[in-house]
């Protein structure tokens, strides 16, 4: 891995680039940095997230994951170095089958809402969202492991799922369902 950071101001990117873990400089709209910079992000919405009362098993999870981003992001870091495996990706798989069986099925669309812990979820699967897309964006120009890609497009349907379990925690006693959408059209015409 890279050197640690011993001075964050260091006035080496006033020139509008960043250097990465391998020691090469690019510029700060590079792909690869903006891929980063949506996985810190990501990184932070969910500490974010861990700030509001969750149940136990959820915090847990959550940690786990925000340590699985910290690896994906030094993995991004360092181009053709792997740090997200495989089993990272199977957790997830086994989280989102584990909190789906909890839940009720779909038969609407629901919205981004209901209690705060909720909410937050639904903007981290946004953003983990966003960062998929730029993982994909920077796998069409350079090499980039399958894992990572696999890792964020799970970890967006887990938060989707996490969300509605949050909704029915009702940990701030303003939980119980999810919020459901209700289309102009349906209500005119529901055939």
């Amino acid at each position: 891995m890279g050197q640690r950071l011993t001075q964050i101001a260091t006035r080496t990117g006033d020139d509008g680039s960043t250097g990465l873990g391998d020691g090469t400089r690019v510029p700060k709209d590079h792909l690869r940095v903006m891929a980063m910079g949506d996985v810190d992000e990501l990184n932070s919405g969910l500490g974010v997230l861990l700030a509001e009362p969750l149940p136990d098993d959820v915090r847990e999870l959550l940690v786990t994951i925000q340590h699985e981003l910290f690896n994906l992001g030094g993995e991004l870091s360092i181009p053709g170095y792997q740090l997200l495996k495989a089993a990272a990706v199977l957790r997830l798989d086994e989280a989102l089958e584990h909190y789906n069986a909890q839940l009720p099925r779909l038969k609407e669309f629901i919205l981004p809402a209901g209690t705060r812990s909720a909410a937050l979820a639904h903007v981290s699967r946004t953003v983990a969202r966003r960062a998929e897309r730029s993982l994909v964006a920077l796998s069409g120009h350079e090499a980039v492991h399958e894992a990572p890609r696999q890792y964020l497009n799970r970890l967006s349907d887990l938060m989707f799922v996490l969300a509605r379990v949050l909704n029915r925690a009702n940990l701030d006693g303003l939980g119980g369902d999810d919020v459901y959408w209700h289309s102009e059209r349906l209500a005119r015409d529901p055939d």
